[in-house]
């Protein structure tokens, strides 16, 4: 089992995926603080009841078909009108349909990142609870707004090819190579990436490493 987080990571770059999940490398900047402060009562795990309503945090959630784990910030949870097909919930009359809610910092971004993650909590949640998943909302830290998403089929297909791809580059155990990219500037692992660096390969430094040591050798004997 893989975590959900991850395919965010994925999404944005391949290598920063595996920088943080197979190597486990992390640095702190400005927006992973802001991002973290965001969730912080998100991952409160304090738990609402209004009438027709439940809400849930820091829900956790699996899916053993795309092989994930991890959980979700927010999970509502709306009840259904008699005769529409939903969820049980212990303890509580009815039907319910879940409607999972991230938090993100900043605002909408242009790729699907951010939209793929959710989706993988709402196929995590139709997986477990045996009910349909339609929607979901992103919730934006600048904009202080919500961003509907529907979980379509393209959404879900997207969704399920980045978790193969996932389970594909753990798999492998290896690091993809640097590439340098104006979004590179917003990441936290940029120092450490360093995508700007000409690429050497392990082999190659090693005999340039081995070649400085003969020629080293060969002018301390000739001293």
């Amino acid at each position: 089992m893989l975590p959900l987080s991850a395919l965010q990571h994925l999404l944005f770059c391949e290598r920063q995926c595996a920088l943080i999940h197979l190597e486990q490398v992390w640095v702190e900047n400005p927006l992973t603080v802001e991002g973290r402060h965001l969730h912080e009562r998100a991952d409160s795990r304090e738990a609402e009841s209004r009438p027709g309503l439940q809400v849930s945090r820091s829900l956790r959630l699996h899916s053993f078909r795309l092989g994930l784990s991890g959980q979700a910030d927010l999970v509502e949870f709306h009840r259904l009108p008699p005769g529409e097909p939903g969820a049980h919930l212990p303890g509580r009359d009815g039907l319910w349909r879940p409607f999972p809610v991230e938090y993100k910092r900043g605002r909408p971004k242009t790729h699907r990142a951010d939209e793929v993650q959710l989706c993988a909590q709402a196929l995590c949640l139709e997986e477990m609870l045996g009910a349909s998943v339609p929607a979901g909302a992103l919730f934006y830290g600048e904009t202080r707004r919500r961003k509907g998403v529907a979980f379509d089929a393209a959404l879900r297909d997207l969704t399920a090819d980045a978790a193969a791809r996932l389970h594909l580059l753990m798999a492998a155990e290896a690091t993809p190579p640097p590439v340098r990219e104006p979004k590179c500037d917003r990441c936290s692992l940029l120092e450490v990436c360093l995508p700007a660096a000409p690429a050497r390969s392990a082999g190659r430094y090693l005999e340039e490493v081995l070649r400085r040591a003969i020629l080293e050798e060969g002018r301390a004997e000739t001293q």
